[in-house]
């Protein structure tokens, strides 16, 4: 699919900075998700070799203090006494671990306007840009891409604290291609593992408390700029994720080019964040392959506003 370049954003040129509104259809709640199609599907199962499947969520109780006061997950087993029957209740907030950050979670802070215009009052009393319509579409599921910036900085001697403002950016992030040897495909579905989720469990509860309770907490991420951007946008990703307690670094350092401004109601890019990468980063050094075949089939909760990946990686 050809898309339109980076310079011609704003597409709705009344509409906030960078949106690309109306480049799908005005009525479209998929976004950059469109570029999953049957044909991306089919070369994305090519990636299958070795058969190994990998799961790329984090424990719902994890991390053990969740941020920006979130609730901590809680499950509740219900005996149904005197059979031996359980139910199990479970009471969790979509963000506080692994998640997919959906359409109505971020909005232009300054227009109050959701990806294709939407409004806090849609949001409210209606079901528009809801996660359960990525899965009446199939859900996240594509070939999958793992830019390991934690393993090469490592072996460059140059890993960024993961618990400061650490910002990747663009030339970090083509340095890690390049070591890899990734070509990237339209459609791709970009992880990026950073060593943050490594780094907060690292952390016993008293201090991973003490990490939580001080908002905005200090986080690495992707560099917030123009430049970082242009680079996502002409790569035609269909979502990105990463380890990351936020995607881009924290607190967020530029308000013009916010990347969860710009590509949750700007472009109606699925943000993943807090993902477990850990394992997946094992396999893929040790076939030296970075791409892969995911799967990710989200809550489907009407008018969703975030949803536990429920992803899986099959190399």
């Amino acid at each position: 699919m050809l898309l339109p370049p980076f310079s011609s954003l704003p597409l709705k040129k009344d509409g906030p900075r960078g949106n690309a509104w109306g480049l799908f259809s005005d009525k479209d709640e998929l976004g950059m998700l469109n570029l999953l199609t049957p044909e991306t599907t089919r070369a994305a199962a090519q990636e299958i070799v070795h058969g190994i499947r990998i799961s790329t969520d984090c424990a719902l109780d994890k991390p053990k203090a969740p941020c920006f006061n979130r609730a901590s997950f809680a499950q509740v087993i219900h005996t149904k006494s005197p059979r031996s029957v359980n139910d199990d209740i479970l009471t969790l907030n979509t963000q506080s671990s692994s998640q997919w950050d959906g359409f109505r979670h971020y909005g232009y802070q300054d227009a109050k306007l959701y990806f294709n215009g939407c409004s806090q009052d849609e949001v409210h009393n209606s079901l528009r840009n809801g996660t359960h319509v990525w899965v009446e579409n199939g859900g996240i599921v594509g070939r999958g891409v793992l830019l390991d910036y934690c393993s090469w900085a490592e072996s460059q001697g140059c890993l960024m604290p993961p618990l400061e403002t650490s910002e990747i950016t663009v030339s970090d992030l083509e340095k890690v291609a390049e070591f890899q040897d990734v070509q990237f495909k339209e459609g791709d579905i970009l992880f990026i593992r950073s060593g943050y989720t490594r780094a907060l469990e690292a952390m016993d509860l008293q201090q991973a408390t003490t990490y939580a309770s001080n908002p905005p907490p200090k986080a690495i991420g992707v560099k917030s700029n123009e430049e970082t951007l242009k680079w996502v946008w002409e790569h035609h990703f269909a979502a990105v994720a990463g380890d990351a307690l936020a995607w881009e670094a924290l607190p967020m350092q530029s308000e013009e080019y916010s990347i969860h401004q710009w590509m949750l109601a700007g472009w109606g890019l699925p943000i993943g964040e807090l993902f477990d990468l850990e394992k997946l980063s094992t396999e893929c050094k040790k076939h030296k392959k970075w791409t892969f075949f995911f799967s990710s089939m989200p809550l489907k909760v009407p008018g969703g506003v975030a949803s536990p990946p429920n992803g899986v990686a099959i190399l």
